[in-house]
C-alpha cells in the first residue's frame, strides 16, 4: 500500500484541475478529484485523505460551507483556493477552519510548498476531529481507547492490531460497501501497525471471531466485485463503570 500522502482536489474547472492533479501527481503525491460537494463527502466517506485542496467557488455547496462542514467533523488540512482578489474571503476562510489559503493564478512550486508545509503542521489531522469511544453493535461492544472487542458475557475477545484496526473501519462505516483497496486504506492511517495480511485473511479471521456463524456471515456480508458490507445497527455505547 502507497503511504504517500493523498491529496483531495475540489475544483469544478476541469482544465484547472487536470492541471493541478498532473503537478500533484508529479511530485508524488496520491491525488483524488471532485467537482463539486457530493463527489466530495463521498471520497472523505470512503478513503483516508491527507489534505483537501478546496476551491472557493463551486456549483451548489460553496466552498466556504463545505469548508466549514469539513471542520465540524475532521482536523484533516484544508487549503482554499480562490480567484478572488478580496481579502474578506480569505479571512472567511480561515475562520471557518481552513489551514491556508491560496490565490489564483498560482504556480507549482508555491503550491507544493504550501501543501508540504500544512502536512508538516498536522501529522494527524486526518484522524476524526471527534471520536466515539465505545460502539456498539450486535452483542458486542467495541473500545477504541482499551482497544478491546467485548461480548456480552463481558468478556474480551483477543484480536490482533490488523484484526482491531479493521473491524473499527467496518464499525465506524455500517451500511456501505467497502472496498478491498479502500479498507487497506482507511485501516491503514490509523496509528497502529499496518495489516500484514490480505484483507480477505482479516475478514475470515474477524468472522470466526464475531459471527454465529462463520459459515453464514450475516454482520459482514461479502459483495460480489465490490468488497465487504458491515450490516449490523452500530450506536454509541456507555462508558464501562
Amino acid at each position: 500500500m502507497n503511504d504517500t500522502p493523498h491529496i483531495l482536489l475540489v475544483e469544478d474547472h476541469r482544465e484547472i484541475r487536470d492541471l493541478v492533479q498532473r503537478v500533484l501527481q508529479r511530485e508524488g503525491f496520491r491525488v483524488s478529484l471532485a467537482g463539486e460537494g457530493r463527489t466530495m463527502r463521498k471520497l472523505l466517506a470512503d478513503q483516508r485523505i491527507d489534505l483537501i485542496l478546496l476551491d472557493l467557488m463551486l456549483p451548489g455547496e460553496d466552498g466556504l460551507s463545505l469548508c466549514r462542514a469539513v471542520r465540524a467533523e475532521s482536523r484533516v488540512p484544508i487549503i482554499m483556493l480562490t480567484a478572488k482578489g478580496d481579502e474578506v474571503d480569505r479571512v472567511i476562510g480561515l475562520e471557518m477552519g481552513a489551514d491556508d489559503y491560496l490565490a489564483k493564478p498560482f504556480g507549482s512550486r508555491e503550491l507544493i510548498a504550501r501543501i508540504r508545509a500544512v502536512l508538516r503542521r498536522a501529522p494527524f489531522a486526518a484522524e476524526p476531529a471527534r471520536q466515539i469511544s465505545r460502539y456498539r453493535f450486535d452483542r458486542w461492544v467495541l473500545d477504541m481507547e482499551r482497544r478491546e472487542l467485548i461480548g456480552d458475557d463481558c468478556l474480551a475477545v483477543p484480536l490482533s492490531s490488523g484484526e482491531f484496526d479493521l473491524l473499527a473501519v467496518l464499525v465506524e462505516r455500517p451500511g456501505r460497501a467497502l472496498s478491498r483497496e479502500q479498507l487497506l486504506d482507511l485501516a491503514r492511517g490509523r496509528n497502529a501497525a499496518p495489516l500484514d495480511r490480505s484483507i480477505d485473511t482479516q475478514i475470515s479471521r474477524l468472522r470466526r471471531k464475531i459471527e454465529r456463524d462463520a459459515s453464514d456471515p450475516q454482520l459482514i456480508k461479502t459483495i460480489w466485485g465490490s468488497g465487504y458490507l458491515f450490516t449490523p445497527m452500530v450506536e454509541p455505547a456507555r462508558q464501562a463503570g
